[in-house]
């Protein structure tokens, strides 16, 4: 065992010692080392609950022989940093959880990993700190939270978000507003709809990486006790059986989880989180071209939030993860292995209800086209992401003239104000990786334009990029970004802005030369931030097209 390194022979006492201090027993210290990464935090409702799943994690852990060792990671909660300075540090926190799991397995000689995050950015950074360690791994993903209910209607954090825009149009009072907020957010949990949180625990059970039902299971449910407790006894046979991530994380298994992904219309944010992950088994192993290239392969199969009026729980009760496998069975990579120690193909075979109102089979989907789509062109040569699952079709193809801004705050207050007319395309830069830094997410001016009735009338572009929550013609992650000399830093008022979805391209009506000459002129700006980890994150960070990893 790796822990033998920190526990064997003579010259390992003071190593016992140390762990006796603990309260561990010599018999406990000749099992395998398992760590247990809990992202618990009394500020985020997806992490509230994590102490019970912990709990029921180290129960299953020494029900199957193996040592638990509890240690915890940040965790930020992008709906409370939106908006404000805090949602800087939301996509860099990545790369610290990530390598706050390294650090703390190699430090220590874990044998093996039970993951146990819930939120954004805590699933991906995770994972890419244990696929350091090359240690077996599973992860428990938190659990999603249930809708709250507003007036007879079931509704979540996006709605409130949007309320914001119908009171500023004058649509709801205040006392509305405020019941909305009372009631939208019922308990702990990963926010209710098909967001970014939610995406990445269906990918991650997609993967192979979390045992059958984990992703869709709810928190505070026994269910998701049970599944933490035969995780963690899970583990302990990973270890024995040596089962590391390269047996499971194969350019197969990425390509059944992008397929889901794509399938399902989850967040954009997986085109970060996807090639951030195997960026950590080779770099480029996964990139923008293979989102592009299956797209071709699936359709959208299912009406979730914030694209449709289904949530995760309406997804579970029609089968959950299994059931998409099952009904895109003739795209999936079947031989994939998985931490339950059945292979995808055997997972599938075990399914035995699917409700197709939710699910949608291949042959009646919801659109014929994938939910992610990757945009190209001469304002994007690099490539930009659009969530096409949540756009209303007559803004497919859309032409406009920008109205340009240099940060989320000006744009956010342009469009409170009333300054944005239909035929108008908000141009938001400066927000990408560096330029940001951070690239925030843009749910604020997302959610205003779709709550005051614009989401068919006015376009979103930025290389900053978008909650899961957002809807409408939205098109983020543009690289090269701004701040790295990209095209979108030279778009001025009054440009024409071409949107062509159905055909993948994203241009500005110029022609070569004028561009040339303007980019020719463009003078890069100071860093937003001269200090701290921003300073460092915005110096080390790559485009968004390649992850925004460090580098």
């Amino acid at each position: 065992m790796i822990s033998d390194r920190v526990k064997k022979g003579i010259e390992r006492a003071p190593h016992r010692s140390l762990l006796k201090a603990c309260g561990y027993t010599d018999e406990e210290l000749e099992k395998p080392f398992i760590g247990v990464v809990n992202s618990f935090t009394e500020v985020v409702p997806g992490h509230i609950h994590l102490r019970e799943i912990a709990e029921a994690v180290k129960k299953g852990i020494y029900a199957s022989g193996g040592t638990a060792f509890e240690f915890n990671t940040m965790a930020i909660c992008d709906g409370i940093a939106m908006g404000h300075e805090g949602m800087r540090y939301s996509l860099p926190s990545r790369e610290i959880i990530a390598d706050t799991v390294e650090s703390m397995a190699k430090a220590h000689g874990f044998d093996g990993l039970v993951l146990i995050p819930c939120c954004d950015k805590i699933v991906p950074g995770m994972i890419m700190g244990a696929i350091r360690t090359g240690l077996p791994f599973i992860v428990v993903t938190g659990g999603a939270m249930f809708p709250g209910e507003c007036k007879g209607k079931r509704v979540d954090l996006i709605s409130v978000f949007e309320g914001i825009g119908e009171y500023k149009a004058g649509k709801i009072s205040e006392e509305e507003l405020k019941e909305l907020e009372n009631n939208a957010c019922p308990g702990a949990g990963s926010c209710a709809g098909l967001f970014t949180a939610n995406t990445m625990a269906c990918i991650t059970e997609a993967l192979g990486l979390s045992l059958p039902y984990c992703a869709t299971s709810h928190a505070n449910t026994a269910e998701k006790i049970r599944i933490a407790k035969r995780s963690g006894m899970r583990i302990v046979e990973l270890v024995k059986n040596n089962i590391t991530p390269d047996k499971i994380l194969t350019k197969e298994s990425f390509e059944n989880a992008i397929l889901v992904d794509l399938a399902l219309g989850g967040s954009t944010n997986t085109t970060l989180h996807i090639p951030a992950i195997a960026y950590e088994i080779k770099p480029k192993f996964i990139t923008l071209d293979d989102f592009d290239r299956l797209s071709e392969e699936v359709p959208h199969i299912a009406s979730l939030r914030p694209g449709g009026e289904n949530f995760i729980i309406d997804l579970h009760k029609a089968g959950g993860i299994p059931a998409v496998l099952k009904v895109l069975e003739e795209k999936i990579r079947k031989n994939c292995l998985t931490v339950s120690g059945k292979t995808v193909g055997e997972i599938i075979k075990e399914v035995k209800y699917i409700d197709y109102n939710i699910i949608r089979p291949i042959g009646n989907p919801i659109h014929k086209t994938a939910g992610i789509r990757i945009l190209r062109g001469n304002l994007a040569p690099n490539g930009a992401v659009v969530k096409i699952s949540a756009v209303k079709e007559s803004m497919y193809k859309f032409e406009g003239y920008a109205k340009v801004y240099d940060s989320e705050e000006e744009a956010v207050k342009a469009i409170l104000n009333g300054e944005i007319e239909g035929g108008e395309v908000v141009v938001i830069r400066y927000e990408g990786p560096a330029g940001g830094p951070g690239m925030r997410e843009m749910l604020a001016p997302t959610s205003a334009i779709c709550g005051m009735g614009l989401d068919d009338k006015v376009a979103l572009i930025t290389d900053g990029r978008f909650s899961g929550g957002s809807r409408g013609p939205c098109i983020g992650h543009i690289s090269p970004e701004a701040m790295a000399g990209g095209p979108i830093a030279i778009v001025e008022d009054g440009d024409i802005i071409k949107i062509d979805m159905i055909n993948k391209r994203l241009d500005l009506d110029l022609d070569e030369e004028e561009i040339k000459e303007r980019l020719s002129k463009w003078k890069k700006p100071e860093l937003k931030v001269k200090k701290g980890y921003l300073y460092r994150y915005a110096r080390l960070v790559s485009s968004a097209d390649e992850g925004a990893v460090l580098k």
